[in-house]
């Protein structure tokens, strides 16, 4: 299985995740595992509809290697 990155935004009790290279692919929670978990789960989901509608998933292109901090 390939591996997507993921981008986590959010604070305090409200996170959001979406994965750039499936669109539509979004999750939601209070907290970053909670958001973690929700994003690995809809990710399945998303692969397993594309799958079934016989329509390709893209591979993944979107690298996250390293956080810049600002001087």
């Amino acid at each position: 299985m390939s591996a997507y990155a993921v981008i986590i935004e959010g604070a305090g009790e409200s996170f959001s995740a979406y994965i750039p290279d499936l669109p539509g692919c979004v999750a939601t929670g209070s907290s970053v595992e909670e958001v973690e978990s929700a994003i690995s789960e809809a990710l399945r989901m998303h692969i397993e509809s594309l799958e079934s509608h016989g329509e390709p998933v893209p591979e993944p292109t979107t690298a996250a290697v390293r956080l810049v901090d600002v001087a």
